[in-house]
């Protein structure tokens, strides 16, 4: 991010933050920038506000709804959030962030990509081949309409770490803004697919990561 976008100086909005790491660090890094982030899970927003960070507001809602006024961010960041927007909403949350970026202000978006090692273990429990690819959709039908110019994307992989089945199960299967209807059975189909990945310090994979960054017209 840092290499492809203007961020000193800039006052950002996050859509669907969860804990808000990257942000954190962003606002750490950049000790002129600003950012207001919004969550819809109530559990994650408590925990939010429980450590406050100076120059990062939360806020409750989410990114079909932003209780904002217009014309006041220069940048939006979707962190693997679009997908999670209800689908017949993404159009919406589009627009929306659309409307509280300042003109010519810019959206970068990263969104898993459906494939590789580790969403075959994941879509086990939690399949969203539908959700990403309506996400992508979403955001070729704004590109295509008169707000949203497509300026670049690119591709990446993300690491990422489990020390045991424990550890994966707590934060990738019993996350608090689901319920993915587990069961002693599909626990253990779950664990079966993990298990042969395990090495002597836990589980190493990739998440290969899409991201489009579009700019308001």
């Amino acid at each position: 991010m840092g290499q492809h976008l203007p961020l000193p100086g800039s006052r950002l909005i996050e859509l669907g933050c969860g804990p808000a790491r990257l942000m954190r660090q962003l606002l750490q890094r950049e000790a002129t920038c600003e950012a207001v982030a919004l969550e819809v899970d109530a559990v994650q927003m408590a925990k939010n506000r429980q450590q406050p960070q100076e120059r990062l507001h939360f806020v409750s809602a989410g990114a079909q709804a932003i209780p904002l006024l217009s014309e006041q961010f220069d940048g939006a960041l979707m962190l693997k959030s679009l997908h999670h927007v209800p689908m017949p909403d993404m159009d919406a949350a589009l627009r929306e962030v659309a409307r509280v970026l300042k003109p010519g202000g810019w959206l970068y978006v990263s969104e898993p990509v459906y494939g590789g090692p580790l969403n075959e273990i994941v879509r086990l429990f939690n399949d969203e081949g539908e959700v990403r690819a309506a996400a992508q959709q979403a955001l070729d039908r704004a590109v295509a309409g008169a707000g949203w110019r497509a300026e670049a994307e690119w591709r990446f992989d993300m690491p990422v770490h489990w020390p045991d089945f424990a550890q994966f199960e707590q934060r990738m299967m019993r996350p608090s803004f689901a319920d993915h209807a587990l069961t002693p059975a599909l626990i253990e189909r779950v664990r079966a697919a993990f298990e042969p990945h395990m090495g002597p310090d836990g589980v190493h994979l990739m998440r290969p990561m899409h991201v489009r960054l579009l700019r308001r017209q």
